[in-house]
């Protein structure tokens, strides 16, 4: 029945509470971009602060990420998504005084600036440790023959807590002002933290407690460097990640170009996200395990082509429409590449296999907003979507011939297999 159940996973309770509290979780740390995004760019008007975000972020996400991954693999999840929440709700509550009104009256426009390029690198260290937990706790809390199905509601909830939060974050700039939104975020982090509790603690299942960091970190590194099934997803989402990134500068467009103000802003922002749910919730009727090689290439190319649509569009609903074919592009892409990562990964290995996938995509879109940022200093922020996109293209289409591997990929046998492993 699970292989046709589009609700499977959901029949587990714990798998509920973990989705509800990534849904708030998600929803307060979308938000909080949105609005330091929108909050940066007001007080300088200058898109190199914008990349500065993305680098003070990209950083300790990535040269942490291998050994977040060892120590995930190492300890007991939930304690640890839990301290890692805690962190977070500091972050979130440091950003709301930084925007109040005592500071912003009393402070220096650079120190508030650097204040918040302080937290929010400090957010990339924990970043390090999110994606690894998670997709490690979601192969803990369901049976593998349900991990695509699974991996679809995660993606999925991840990504409606992603429209919301971009939504809301730009309305409530309009409606409540930034730092009573971040007060909501603050909030919101404090009820994930809460329902945090409501997931039992889960076994160590990694054989090698007590292994060196080096030989943990090479095993890992190894392994999906030699699985091209995973190399390659990572691979080629990585760059369309890096290159086809539009969210950085979209406040740039929304003031000075399309000149929507904080409300086009989060339609904008939200425009995105509501495109990859309407596909993420087609794919739980839909398999994607027929010709996933295939399917992965058309939809990181689409994603291309909306991209360069949006560079070019000065109308603003043309762009929102651009924006959320981007969105429904990258939101098949994205459910492929966790299938694929599920099924892939032995259980004692995925906090490393996420850190590796958090260095090639996670990491990616924080390097990706610097690359935005600075390319929109150097030649204009069309030309540097236009580019972006046009990069995307390039590497689909290589890798489409010089792959025919990956290009023919098929999940069914593992599937099958997983299913009768159960």
């Amino acid at each position: 029945m699970a292989k046709t159940d589009p609700y499977a996973a959901l029949r587990i309770k714990e798998f509920n509470i973990f989705l509800l509290l990534r849904l708030f979780l998600v929803f307060g740390w979308s938000m909080q971009f949105i609005v330091i995004e929108w909050q940066v760019y007001s007080l300088t008007k200058d898109p190199w602060n914008l990349a500065l975000i993305g680098a003070c972020e990209f950083i300790p996400a990535f040269f942490v990420a291998p050994f977040a991954g060892h120590i995930v693999d190492q300890k007991e999840k939930r304690n640890l998504f839990a301290l890692c929440i805690a962190a977070f709700s500091l972050i979130s509550l440091g950003l709301y005084l930084l925007t109040s009104d005592s500071v912003v009256g009393d402070w220096s426009v650079k120190t508030i600036l650097y204040s918040i390029y302080a937290l929010v690198f400090f957010g990339g260290f924990l970043r390090a440790f999110f994606g690894p937990i998670i997709f490690s706790l979601v192969a803990l809390i369901v049976p593998k023959k349900i991990y695509p199905n699974a991996a679809t509601w995660s993606t999925s909830t991840w990504k409606t807590a992603a429209v919301l939060g971009s939504l809301f974050g730009g309305f409530f700039i309009s409606w409540i002002g930034v730092d009573n939104t971040l007060c909501v975020v603050f909030v919101l982090v404090l009820i994930s933290l809460f329902l945090t509790f409501f997931v039992k603690k889960k076994p160590i299942l990694n054989k090698n407690i007590g292994e060196p960091l080096s030989e943990s970190l090479k095993v890992g590194v190894r392994f999906v460097f030699q699985n091209k099934a995973i190399f390659g997803a990572l691979t080629l989402d990585m760059i369309a990640v890096l290159f086809g990134g539009t969210v950085a500068i979209l406040s740039i467009f929304a003031q000075d170009i399309l000149e929507v103000g904080s409300q086009g802003f989060g339609i904008l922002n939200a425009s995105i996200s509501m495109g990859s749910i309407v596909t993420m919730f087609a794919t739980t009727y839909i398999p994607i395990s027929k010709n996933t090689g295939k399917k992965l290439l058309i939809s990181i190319f689409v994603f291309g082509v909306s991209i360069i649509g949006f560079g070019l569009s000065n109308m603003f609903w043309l762009s929102v429409l651009m924006l959320f074919i981007s969105g429904a592009a990258d939101g098949i892409s994205m459910v492929i590449r966790q299938t694929i990562l599920q099924l892939k990964t032995p259980d004692d290995m995925r906090g490393r296999v996420s850190s590796v996938n958090s260095m090639f995509v996670g990491s990616s879109n924080e390097l990706g907003a610097f690359e935005s940022g600075l390319a929109a200093k150097l030649v204009g922020p069309v030309a540097a979507i236009v580019f972006g996109g046009t990069m995307t293209l390039i590497t689909v289409i290589a890798t489409g011939i010089v792959s025919p591997t990956f290009r023919n990929l098929d999940l069914r046998e593992d599937v099958e297999a997983s299913e009768n492993e159960d």
